[in-house]
C-alpha cells in the first residue's frame, strides 16, 4: 500500500475534483511495470474512510489525477483545497469495477452475452458495469443489462459503439 497526502483540486475547465498523484508516486505503483503509469486500476481510500476502485488520469509534467467526486468528499468531511490522505493498491479485480449481481445472473441464463462481453475492450466493459449498476432500483438494473446485452450480442464487440449499446443509434 502506497500512502501519501495531497490537497484536492479542480480542473475547471473539465468541473473534475481530482488528488494529483506526484511523480513520486507513480514510480512506487506496483501496476507500473506491466501496464505504464496512466494504463492501470487501482484501489483508493481517502482519510482510511471511503474506499474506491479508480484508474489514473494523465495531468502533466509527469503527474497523475484520480478524480473524486464531491460526495465522496462530503463523507470524509472534506472539500475543495483541503488536505487528504491518499491510499492506493493495485486492483486485483477482474474488471476494475464491481460486478452487480443481477449481471452475472444474466451471464449465466445468456452464455452468449458473457462470451461478447469479453470480446470488448476493458474501458468498455467497465462502462457497461457502471452504467448497468448505476440505478438504485434492480427492476432499472435488469432492463439496462437486458437492453445493453441483447444490443451487444447483436452486434460485433470489436466495432460496437457506446451510443448503440445505449439505443441511441440502429
Amino acid at each position: 500500500m502506497i500512502t501519501y497526502e495531497t490537497s484536492v483540486q479542480a480542473l475547471d475547465a473539465l468541473k473534475y475534483w481530482y488528488v494529483e498523484v506526484p511523480p513520486h508516486i507513480l514510480e512506487q505503483l506496483p501496476g507500473r511495470k506491466e501496464k505504464g503509469d496512466f494504463n492501470q486500476r487501482l484501489i483508493i481510500t481517502l482519510d482510511d474512510k471511503i474506499t474506491w476502485q479508480c484508474g489514473i488520469l494523465a495531468l502533466g509534467e509527469g503527474a497523475g489525477l484520480i478524480t473524486v467526486q464531491q460526495k465522496r468528499l462530503k463523507e470524509v468531511g472534506k472539500t475543495l483545497f483541503d488536505t487528504v490522505k491518499v491510499s492506493l493498491v493495485k486492483d486485483e479485480s477482474e474488471y476494475g469495477v464491481p460486478v452487480s449481481e443481477i449481471c452475472r445472473i444474466y451471464w449465466e441464463q445468456v452464455p452468449e452475452a458473457k462470451h461478447a462481453f469479453d470480446e470488448l475492450k476493458p474501458g468498455m466493459q467497465r462502462y457497461i458495469l457502471n452504467h448497468i449498476s448505476q440505478p438504485k432500483s434492480e427492476e432499472k438494473q435488469l432492463e439496462r443489462t437486458q437492453d445493453m446485452f441483447l444490443r451487444l450480442v447483436r452486434s460485433n464487440p470489436k466495432t460496437v459503439s457506446f451510443r448503440y449499446l445505449l439505443g441511441k443509434e440502429d
